[in-house]
């Protein structure tokens, strides 16, 4: 049994040295081959000073030698920080100097980047390409300098479950990102839930679609490692496109995927006869946004003989509540339920009456287990307000993690239907509204792609309601149409005052459409909108009209 997520790695080598381990960019590594590579970095690391807890960022496009890298720097006693190499370079040197990392490993490319910033903490930095980094004062070392140190186990040293393995930063409700910190226990118990429910075999072949500085990557890297299978990373210049996409699944006969359900609709949009013929698949796995039923429904007429599973969770505890997609359920299911919670985690509801919701009763979803986290690197305020003592347990002290996510418990079995971001509910003319309700109703049209509701604010009204459209073809829906479908749907205040369309919708780095963007967008429009608009006149007639 693995009590740190290095040992899955070091326990496969010895079981499986010569199976497929990683697959990236049209290179790969055998188990041997990933645990000499990773032994000899943690080597390397030790002899630059790497001490237990020691954060050394990851900044590079996916590769082998990145995985290699992350399980030599768990193997040195340190804390990997992955980040998105695709962000502009100032937001990594605050990331650097925000976790003090003491090293870097990444592409020159992304290296160079930050050679303009003062970066007081790091000591040194590893190039794990060959594009030559120029300038700067950093200290740097070729990839190729691990071929110096030994490929065996670095001498025993003191870890315990629950030191910290890595830090994933998210975007922060005050502009700056905050980091997550997950400790191998946290990260072991979602590892080893997903191992007994999933059943991954050495056999598998596991995509990873998702970049690693994301957490659904934790699936895809530490189960394929746990059960001895292979793992392979999603070409970039492959993501964006429904027809390589499928090849890759294809050409790489990926047995189990999970993604962002925006990849997979694409793939339902523009895919669909390769995603049927598809016969290696066996399980599909989704997470990170609410998955249209229209679309599942689809997805699950494509792939009949494929298990469908909906994992819920924020990072700060990964995955804590799964639903299985019954196929007989879903022509009547409105939307899907995000399920139960996962063995070793409670999920439980508290009202607004501070009370542990019954059946029926709706609530803020609270998460308690091994999986959750110590909190935010460095922000011990943000950390007080999520990771909160757990006042329903009279007889010890734990801790408990607020989601922020509104819940409605649906029957004895602990399934939850998730209702929106308490976040996300505004106000509007005395009315409480979850502007997920309303892209709900949007997306139910069959003429509507992607959809989205942007509160605007507005001193009369408290907000008014934007919605912005990509809907499937230029003129597969109207806004005529479009409102008077959702006015079936919805009551008439929560209909939007403004709709927008646009051929796509902008999307972060995760997959997921770019909320903060849209609405800085808009509310910068703001001041270009009709005057009666903006105070609360009839604005655009159909809309009033309609709603009226």
């Amino acid at each position: 049994m693995a009590y740190l997520l290095n040992q899955l790695l070091t326990h496969s080598a010895e079981r499986y040295p010569d199976n497929l381990a990683i697959w990236a960019v049209g290179k790969s590594l055998t188990y041997s081959d990933l645990d000499r590579k990773s032994n000899q970095l943690a080597h390397l690391l030790r002899s630059r000073g790497v001490k237990k807890g020691d954060r050394i960022g990851l900044y590079s496009p996916k590769s082998v030698d990145v995985v290699a890298g992350m399980f030599g720097i768990l193997k040195a006693g340190g804390v990997y920080v992955p980040m998105d190499v695709q962000q502009p370079a100032q937001r990594a040197a605050y990331l650097i100097d925000n976790c003090e990392m003491k090293a870097v490993l990444g592409s020159g490319a992304a290296i160079q980047g930050l050679q303009s910033f003062p970066l007081r903490s790091l000591e040194f930095g590893l190039v794990l390409d060959d594009v030559a980094v120029t300038g700067g004062s950093l200290e740097l070392q070729p990839w190729s300098a691990i071929a110096n140190f030994p490929g065996e186990a670095v001498p025993y040293f003191q870890q315990t479950t629950t030191d910290l393995a890595y830090i994933l930063y998210t975007s922060g409700s005050t502009g700056r990102p905050k980091g997550v910190m997950i400790s191998h226990q946290n990260a072991l118990t979602f590892v080893n839930w997903c191992a007994g429910t999933f059943h991954v075999q050495p056999e598998d072949r596991l995509s990873n679609h998702a970049p690693l500085h994301f957490d659904l990557s934790v699936f895809d890297v530490y189960n394929a490692i746990e059960a001895g299978a292979s793992v392979h990373m999603v070409p970039p210049q492959a993501a964006p496109f429904p027809a390589s996409l499928a090849n890759f699944i294809d050409s790489q006969a990926i047995t189990i995927w999970y993604s962002v359900p925006s990849a997979l609709i694409l793939l339902i949009l523009h895919a669909s006869t390769q995603l049927q013929a598809l016969k290696r698949l066996r399980t599909v796995l989704f997470a990170g946004e609410i998955f249209p039923m229209k679309y599942l429904r689809r997805l699950a007429e494509l792939l009949p003989n494929v298990e469908m599973y909906n994992l819920y969770g924020p990072t700060e505890t990964n995955v804590c509540t799964y639903y299985r997609v019954r196929r007989e359920l879903l022509e009547s299911q409105e939307r899907l339920p995000i399920g139960k919670a996962c063995e070793n985690t409670e999920a439980f509801a508290v009202t607004d009456s501070d009370e542990i919701a019954g059946i029926g009763g709706q609530g803020e979803l609270y998460v308690r287990g091994p999986g959750v986290t110590c909190g935010y690197w460095g922000d011990p305020e943000k950390t007080q307000k999520t990771v909160v003592p757990n006042r329903f347990e009279p007889n010890f002290r734990e801790y408990v993690y607020r989601t922020g996510d509104l819940v409605t418990l649906m029957d004895e079995e602990g399934n939850y239907d998730f209702l929106g971001r308490r976040d996300s509910m505004i106000k509007s003319r005395g009315y409480r509204i979850e502007l997920g309700e309303i892209e709900a109703a949007m997306l139910s049209h069959p003429g509507v792609q992607e959809a989205i509701a942007l509160p605007l604010p507005d001193e009369e009204v408290g907000a008014r309601i934007k919605a912005i459209i990509s809907p499937h073809s230029k003129d597969s829906v109207t806004t005529a149409a479009l409102l008077q479908h959702c006015s079936m749907r919805i009551p008439k205040y929560m209909l939007p005052e403004l709709i927008e369309f646009r051929e796509s919708l902008p999307k972060t780095s995760t997959g997921k459409i770019d909320r903060v963007r849209l609405a800085s967008e808009s509310v910068a429009a703001m001041g270009n909108r009709p005057k009666d608009f903006q105070n609360g006149g009839p604005g655009e007639a159909r809309l009033t009209e309609l709603k009226n």
